[in-house]
């Protein structure tokens, strides 16, 4: 039997998702409280992988299981695990059902902060330098995004993707003054590695006015890195949406 497992993690203490040796990661953290659980060593697989500190609000993992699922699994589950992962749903699934493969939406949202605020160090980016930034500039920007289809401009290196072709279904900023912080969103049937914290540089280089957004297209357009490429802290990125055809 097969069993999709929603989740959500602080990423600050965690190398990432993926298990890595001699090293703290949400994937190592899973497998070992439902192989305690269940009684069996479990291995769950990931929707994807997220970087060092990276968050997610919505995330997905498959397991495969033949026996019988305890009684009161979630406060089990989520007593064994640490208190920066929580699970929230279990849901049987086809045998052929897969995390990451399946998945046909995903949706980030990056936080950067405008006032000093030591309650959230680990969950937003703090950028003092708002004042001095064109935010209708950075709309341009990440608004540029969605005439293309192909980004290896926002790809980094050693990366294992076999195409740089993404499916953009929202790209924007929206500002809140009011609480000192503005919220960059965006969706894709897929992302490259290290995209989003790419773009989220980028837009806010052009902000600066540190690039033009004649730069950014002619990047775009000839699929180059740019010049001035920089990428966003890890802390203030989440992933908060992942879609299935059957879910």
């Amino acid at each position: 039997m097969r069993y999709f497992l929603e989740l959500a993690y602080n990423g600050a203490p965690f190398i990432g998702w993926q298990k890595q040796p001699g090293q703290k990661s949400v994937q190592q953290c899973l497998e070992d409280a439902l192989s305690t659980l269940l009684q069996t060593p479990t291995e769950p697989t990931g929707c994807g992988r997220t970087d060092t500190g990276v968050h997610a609000r919505r995330y997905f993992a498959h397991f495969d299981f033949e026996g019988e699922i305890p009684e009161n699994f979630f406060p089990r589950i989520n007593f064994l695990l640490p208190e920066d992962v929580a699970v929230y749903r279990l849901i049987p699934v086809d045998a052929e059902a897969h995390a990451r493969y399946d998945a046909i939406r995903r949706g980030y949202e990056y936080q950067v902060v405008f006032r000093k605020d030591p309650f959230l160090t680990q969950q937003a980016y703090y950028f003092p330098f708002f004042k001095k930034t064109d935010f209708e500039k950075m709309q341009e920007a990440a608004r540029l995004l969605l005439n293309y289809r192909e980004f290896a401009t926002f790809c980094k290196t050693n990366h294992d993707a076999k195409t740089m072709e993404c499916d953009l279904f929202r790209s924007e900023w929206l500002l809140d003054e009011a609480n000192h912080r503005m919220t960059y969103y965006i969706s894709a049937n897929r992302f490259l590695r290290g995209m989003v914290r790419l773009i989220v540089g980028m837009c806010i280089n052009v902000g600066l006015g540190k690039i033009d957004l004649e730069t950014v297209k002619e990047a775009l357009d000839k699929q180059e890195i740019l010049v001035r490429a920089e990428s966003a802290p890890a802390h203030g990125l989440f992933l908060t949406e992942v879609e299935y055809p059957f879910l």
